[in-house]
C-alpha cells in the first residue's frame, strides 16, 4: 500500500498549483486530473477482476478450464505497479515536455491520428517484437513469465519483466509523441487510447467470451480489427499463434492465425453454464469481507482474513454493499472448484453476519436460503451444504432430491480428534450448539470428563446422557480445572483470562476466538487441510490458511462422494466416526496448526 506514495509529491503539487497559484497561467487541468486518472484505472482493472471471476466460476462462456492456483494469484499480485508508473510517466512526461501544457480537451484531427498510428505502427511493430519475443533466447528470460499463466485472469495481461514492459510503454507512446509535437494533442486522445489499451487488455485475458456474434455480421472486416477474448487465449495454450495485440489482422497477413480460433470462438459463446454435483452455501461475515471475497480484492482473498488499515478508506463502498444486500435477493456464485470428477461451487448469500441477528432480516434470510435449495434441486445438484437450519426445509419439502449437509458431524469429529492424546479432562464453554452438545455427549462416552461453569448448560447435558455416561459431566466453579478448553461463540474476554496460563483453546464454533492471551494457545475453527487433486483453489475460506477448508463444508463433499443417500441436518447426523474415516480416505489431513496470540 505504501508503494502509492511515490505518487504523492507531484499529486499534491498538481493540487497546489491549480488551487493555490496566483497565476493563471500554472493552472492546468490536465495536470490535476492525472490522479483521478490513475485512480479510475485502478477501478477499471478492478471491475474486469471481479466480473472475470464471477463468470468463469459459472462457467457460461468460460474458454479455458485449466485451474488458477495461489502461484499465480502470488504472480499476478502486483498488477498495479504498471498503473503507478504509469501515473508517474504522466506527471514527468507533463513537467518535462513543455508542449503538453494547457492542451485542449478535444481534437478531432489528434484522435485521428492516434487511430491511424495505433493501426499502422504500433500494431506492426507489436505483431514482429511479440514474435521475436517468443524466440526461445527472450522467451526464457523474459516473455515466459506472462505465459506463466495458461487460464489467464484480466490482470495476466500486464503481468511482464519490468524490460519488456517498458518496451511496450515506448511503443504505445508513438501516437501520444506524435500527437503532443505536431500540437494536435488533446485530453480526450490521451484518455481515450489509454483505456482503449486497458479495456483491450483486460478482456483479451477475461477468459470468457462476451463479443457478439451479431458485430462481425453487421461488419465483417471487424474480425481483422478486433480480436476476442478466445482469439487471444489461443496464444495462451498454443504459444506460436495468434500474435497480434488487438488486431488480427497481421496474423492474417503473415499466416500465424491458428486454425481453431473460429470454431473455440463459436463454441465459448454457446457454452451454457455449468451446473455442480456439489453447492456450498455461504454467506458473508465482517463488514470488510466484502473485499476478501473471492470476488473482492485477489490479493486480500488469497490470504487469511485480517482487518487492514486503508479498508476503512473504502468506507463509501462499504456502505454500498450494506444498502444492496438489502435490495438484491439472490444468491450469487463465488467459486468454483474439481474434486477428481466432482464438480464444486460456492454460492454466497448477499447478507452479512449482522443481519442474521436482526428480527426483521430473518424472513428474507430464510427465502434466501429455500430458494437456493429449490434452484439446486431443480438442476439435479446432489448435495448443498449449509451452515444450519437444514431440517426446516428438509421437513418443508419432502420430496427434495438434492441431499442436505450441515456439516456438524465432520466438525465434531475434527473438534474431538483435536483434543491431544491423553486428555483426561476438558473445559466446555460457549453457546451450546448442536455441535457442542454432541461433542460432549461422545467426550462422556469415553470417559472423558466435561466440566461446565454454568448450571443450566450442566442440567441441559446430562439430561441427554445415561447414567453412566453422566458421571462424567462436572459442574466447577473454578477455572483451573483443565488446560485443555472447547470453546464456542459467546466466551467472553473476561472468561479467556480466567483460564490458567497454557490453555489450549480448540473452537467448536464457525467464527474464530479473539484472542486475548498471549500464553495461551489457540487452535484454528474446526478445519482440515484440502488433497492436491482439490483443484482451482485460489482464495482462502475467511480467517483460514491456504487450501484449508471448514468442516462443514468438507463434509458436504464427502457426502457426495460417498454417494450417502440421506440429509444429514438437524437432528439427523451421520456417525462421527464413519464421517471422519472417509474424509481421511479421500485426502483430507487433520490440521494440528497451534497458534499463540
Amino acid at each position: 500500500m505504501m508503494k502509492y506514495l511515490v505518487l504523492a509529491p507531484f499529486a499534491c503539487h498538481s493540487i497546489y498549483t491549480f488551487f493555490m497559484s496566483r497565476d493563471e497561467s500554472q493552472r492546468d487541468m490536465f495536470y490535476i486530473l492525472v490522479l483521478p486518472f490513475t485512480l479510475s484505472r485502478m477501478i477499471h482493472y478492478q471491475l474486469w477482476i471481479s466480473i472475470s471471476r464471477y463468470r468463469t466460476a459459472k462457467g457460461n462462456n468460460r474458454i479455458i478450464d485449466k485451474s488458477i492456483e495461489f502461484d499465480q494469484v502470488d504472480r499476478e499480485s502486483n498488477w498495479d505497479d504498471q498503473i503507478i508508473l504509469f501515473g508517474l510517466v504522466y506527471y514527468i512526461g507533463y513537467l518535462i515536455v513543455e508542449q503538453a501544457h494547457h492542451m485542449p480537451v478535444w481534437r478531432t484531427d489528434g484522435i485521428i491520428i492516434t487511430a491511424l498510428i495505433h493501426i499502422g505502427p504500433v500494431e506492426f511493430l507489436y505483431y514482429w517484437f511479440h514474435r521475436a519475443l517468443h524466440h526461445h533466447f527472450l522467451y526464457s528470460r523474459y516473455h515466459s513469465h506472462h505465459h506463466s499463466s495458461i487460464a489467464t485472469e484480466p490482470i495476466t495481461a500486464v503481468i511482464h519483466p519490468f524490460a519488456e514492459l517498458l518496451a511496450y510503454y515506448m511503443l504505445f507512446a508513438i501516437p501520444v509523441f506524435t500527437t503532443v509535437f505536431t500540437g494536435t494533442v488533446s485530453m480526450a486522445s490521451l484518455g481515450a487510447y489509454a483505456i482503449y489499451l486497458d479495456f483491450m487488455n483486460l478482456m483479451g485475458h477475461c477468459n470468457f467470451e462476451l463479443i457478439p456474434k451479431w458485430m462481425f455480421s453487421i461488419f465483417p472486416p471487424l474480425k481483422y480489427l478486433m480480436y476476442t477474448p478466445s482469439y487471444h487465449s489461443l496464444h495462451h495454450t498454443q504459444f506460436r499463434t495468434n500474435y497480434s495485440l488487438f488486431m488480427p489482422m497481421y496474423d492474417y497477413l503473415y499466416g500465424s492465425v491458428d486454425k481453431s480460433s473460429d470454431t473455440l470462438y463459436e463454441k465459448s459463446l454457446e457454452r451454457e453454464a455449468e451446473v455442480p454435483d456439489v453447492v456450498h452455501l455461504t454467506h458473508l461475515t465482517t463488514l470488510e469481507s466484502i473485499y476478501h471475497l473471492r470476488l473482492g480484492f485477489a490479493s486480500l482473498a488469497s490470504k487469511p482474513h485480517a482487518s487492514k488499515w486503508y479498508l476503512l478508506l473504502m468506507w463509501p463502498v462499504t456502505l454500498c454493499s450494506i444498502v444492496l444486500t438489502w435490495i438484491y435477493g439472490h444468491t450469487f456464485v463465488v467459486e468454483r472448484n474439481l474434486f477428481k470428477n466432482l464438480k464444486l461451487q460456492t454460492w454466497a448469500i448477499p447478507k452479512y453476519r449482522i443481519q442474521y441477528f436482526m428480527q426483521w432480516q430473518r424472513e428474507s434470510i430464510s427465502n434466501l436460503i429455500e430458494e437456493a435449495i429449490i434452484e439446486a434441486d431443480q438442476k439435479g445438484i446432489k448435495e448443498e451444504q449449509l451452515n444450519s437450519h437444514g431440517e426446516f426445509y428438509v421437513k418443508r419439502y419432502l420430496h427434495l432430491k438434492v441431499k442436505v449437509v450441515d456439516g456438524s458431524s465432520l466438525a465434531v469429529a475434527v473438534v474431538l480428534n483435536s483434543i491431544p492424546e491423553g486428555t483426561s479432562q476438558v473445559v466446555l464453554r460457549g453457546s451450546l450448539s448442536k455441535v457442542a452438545i454432541s461433542i460432549a455427549l461422545a467426550l462422556c462416552q469415553g470417559e472423558i470428563q466435561v466440566v461446565t461453569l454454568n448450571r443450566d448448560d450442566y442440567r441441559r447435558l446430562k439430561a441427554k446422557l445415561t447414567p453412566e455416561a453422566a458421571t462424567n459431566m462436572v459442574l466447577s466453579n473454578s477455572y483451573n480445572v483443565s488446560k485443555t478448553w472447547l470453546v464456542g461463540d459467546g466466551l467472553s474476554d473476561d472468561e479467556q483470562l480466567k483460564a490458567p496460563k497454557g490453555t489450549l483453546f480448540i473452537p467448536f464454533s464457525q467464527f474464530p476466538l479473539r484472542k486475548v492471551r498471549k500464553d495461551c494457545f489457540y487452535f484454528n475453527t474446526p478445519a482440515m487441510i484440502a488433497p492436491k487433486h482439490l483443484e482451482n483453489v485460489d482464495s482462502c475460506e475467511n480467517w483460514l490458511p491456504r487450501r484449508v477448508m471448514s468442516a462443514w463444508r468438507i463434509a458436504g463433499i464427502v457426502h457426495a462422494l460417498e454417494g450417502w443417500n440421506e440429509h444429514d441436518c438437524g437432528e439427523m447426523m451421520i456417525d462421527v466416526e464413519k464421517v471422519w474415516k472417509a474424509s481421511l480416505s479421500h485426502g483430507f489431513c487433520s490440521l494440528t496448526k497451534i497458534s499463540a496470540a
